[in-house]
């Protein structure tokens, strides 16, 4: 039996799926026939990720039954429960420091990157605001990203990748479409070979860069720097698409009045690229048309992340690039979702002011680190998420889930490293054994999950655990109705009906969508804020001047699938970096900086640029002697907007191991 269902993981494509099942089990996982796609992006094929998810469903460590711990933490001994036992015990946990500590003392880290859409949405946030606990917010990945957006064009949509394939010009900055967003590779390629020029802005040569007209390998942390210098090239050469920018922009001015701070011979210096590279890519956006500039998440990983979207959207509305087919900029289509699948709060219920919490800092909370948390953290319930080797400042991470005064709860499909430090670990379903919705962000449809497969061992869904939960706490079924009827017309309700959420062609910015902002115009500065335009702060290390990147890959998906198909465990150095410390491919050395240290095999690679290096994004603690990942390096502090990740501030130094 073939069925047509989805893909949900943490990626753009959202890519339509066809699941041979046999006797009741997934014998196959493939792309759906071009006919049959909900979604036009997949065009037949999907990734090596995908195509090998069941090793996943039926991993020899998936989670059967509720477990609970019997042994220390991190030693792995856990004994069976059954959903009564563990819900209760759970539930007893989380009202005990309610009672005794308030609602802040109870953490809910739920992520759900990789979850269907209701799923993610609906019963696990709304049952902790409830509760009146904390938010934890999503300030690993993306916050930074969406805030600039925000601040810029309000609510107004991402340009439709789909139309890349008009485009004279496209910039990928920050993205690698060939690790991730992987569909995006083949518009692209189209595009080219129509005549299209395409520039990379990325540290590193990466596959799409390789066959680009122009790659700018910035160094890390100076993309704000380098919009800034085009902008101010752009001014003084009178390419300034003035009737766009009357019309459509606000804060031009005081934008190219801080753009003059950095000219040509400076940017060059600061950025570590050539002036001729500064000046082409100016000459190409001010000349090429119609032009897209794709804005990825690799840019908001820095100090400066947030300003490096002020800066690039306020130098994008100097070119005018935007009103025609294959213009625009194209960013999260997360906006084109067509309805809410929130639960509704109940008449005459007061709604708690939620206390906030920044993700990257839930380590020094577990901790109990003095003036972290105003209230000493109890429970913490994870689901949906890895912390353990996805979080920054990993040490400190680990510390605080192995901290034996906080009840750690994981709600988990498979046996991760951070299962091996929770206290009870409950068994999750995944996306093949349940039925719901899959939207995007990276094109406009939205496709139905269809359950594939029944449930394996005892598990369970996001939303049947938050009804267990909550009718443990005192709530209503009724109100975390989580039952397959309330799923089916919530399924059926954000379908519409269609699967493509808008017309081909019909997501032009200013002209077929606009700014919610005042006047629908753009905003490229903002007087009133602390942070008024971009800005930039240097990051100097000079113990330690190696800029170490955790990259994407074609492996994983943050750190799934790390389990059973994990990236090779190098770290990836520039032959000029090579030399100066003495070494050479498959030589092992120690990286370090002041929070951790680790030894691994190094792979000499042309691609990465001076004084960067990098390991893989979405390794387990197996994976390296040591029991630490690249994330050991990574400190907790925050990015100038909206407090986000600072994974590419990590500055290291490495020493060759002594010859034996």
């Amino acid at each position: 039996m073939k069925i047509i269902t989805a893909c949900p993981l943490d990626c753009p494509d959202s890519c339509a799926l066809e699941v041979t099942v046999e006797l009741g089990k997934i014998v196959d996982i493939d792309a759906a026939p071009v006919g049959e796609q909900a979604n036009p992006l997949t065009d037949g094929w999907i990734c090596k990720k995908v195509k090998h998810h069941a090793e996943r469903v039926y991993s020899k460590e998936r989670i059967m039954t509720p477990l609970i711990r019997t042994g220390a933490k991190g030693s792995g001994e856990f004994r069976s429960a059954s959903w009564d036992e563990a819900i209760t015990l759970v539930a007893n946990k989380i009202s005990g420091a309610i009672s005794e500590f308030g609602p802040d003392s109870v953490l809910p880290y739920l992520y759900n990157s990789s979850s269907t859409r209701i799923d993610k949405k609906r019963l696990m946030p709304y049952l902790f605001e409830r509760l009146g606990c904390p938010e934890i917010e999503h300030t690993i990945c993306a916050g930074t990203n969406s805030a600039a957006w925000e601040r810029v064009f309000g609510t107004m949509l991402s340009s439709d990748p789909m139309d890349l394939v008009h485009s004279k010009l496209i910039v990928v900055w920050g993205a690698n479409p060939g690790a991730s967003n992987t569909h995006m590779l083949p518009i692209i390629t189209q595009a080219k070979k129509d005549g299209a020029v395409v520039v990379v802005v990325d540290p590193r040569r990466t596959t799409p860069a390789a066959r680009a007209d122009l790659h700018i390998a910035l160094r890390p942390g100076t993309d704000v720097v380098f919009g800034y210098a085009v902008a101010r090239w752009i001014n003084e050469h009178n390419r300034v698409d003035k009737d766009f920018v009357k019309k459509h922009v606000v804060g031009a001015e005081q934008f190219l009045l801080a753009a003059n701070e950095y000219s040509l011979e400076r940017a060059s210096e600061i950025c570590g690229v050539p002036i001729d590279d500064i000046v082409r890519f100016a000459e190409l956006v001010t000349t090429i048309k119609p032009a897209m500039l794709r804005a990825g998440w690799g840019m908001e990983r820095n100090r400066n992340g947030g300003s490096a979207y002020l800066a690039a959207y306020g130098m994008w509305a100097l070119t005018g690039n935007f009103g025609v087919l294959g213009s625009g900029i194209i960013g999260s289509t997360s906006g084109g979702f067509p309805n809410s699948v929130l639960a509704q709060w109940p008449q005459g219920v007061s709604r708690p002011e939620q206390n906030k919490m920044n993700m990257n800092r839930v380590g020094r909370v577990l901790r109990g680190e003095p003036g972290a948390w105003h209230v000493p953290a109890k429970v913490l319930v994870i689901q949906g998420a890895n912390p353990a080797v996805t979080a920054v400042d990993q040490k400190g991470m680990l510390d605080g889930l192995a901290n034996e005064s906080v009840f750690v709860v994981l709600h988990e499909q498979v046996m991760t490293d951070t299962a091996l430090l929770a206290d009870v670990v409950l068994p999750a379903t995944t996306h093949f054994e349940i039925h719901d919705v899959v939207g995007s962000y990276g094109v406009y449809a939205v496709q139905e999950n269809r359950r594939v497969i029944d449930r394996i061992g005892e598990s369970r869904s996001n939303g049947e655990l938050a009804e267990a939960l909550a009718v443990a706490l005192g709530y209503s079924r009724q109100e975390f109705d989580a039952s397959e009827q309330a799923i089916d017309a919530l399924v059926a309700d954000s379908m519409c009906g269609t699967t493509p959420v808008r017309p081909v062609g019909g997501t032009i910015q200013f002209r077929d969508v606009f700014p919610s902002c005042e006047g629908e115009r753009m905003r490229v500065w903002e007087s009133e804020s602390e942070m008024p335009g971009p800005q930039y702060e240097q990051l100097v290390d000079d113990a330690h001047p190696l800029t170490l990147l955790t990259p994407s890959t074609s492996f994983t998906i943050n750190s799934m699938f790390g389990d059973t198909l994990p990236p090779p465990v190098v770290l990836k150095l520039h032959p000029t970096d090579a030399r100066l410390h003495g070494v050479s491919t498959g030589e092992t050395v120690t990286i370090f900086n002041d929070r951790a240290e680790l030894s691994v095999e190094v792979e000499i690679d042309p691609a990465m640029r001076e004084g960067v290096c990098a390991m893989p994004k979405g390794l387990w603690r197996r994976s390296i002697k040591g029991g630490l990942t690249a994330n050991a390096f990574a400190p907790d502090s925050f990015s100038d907007l909206a407090d986000g990740a600072c994974f590419n501030d990590a500055r290291v130094q490495l020493k060759k191991l002594a010859s034996k």
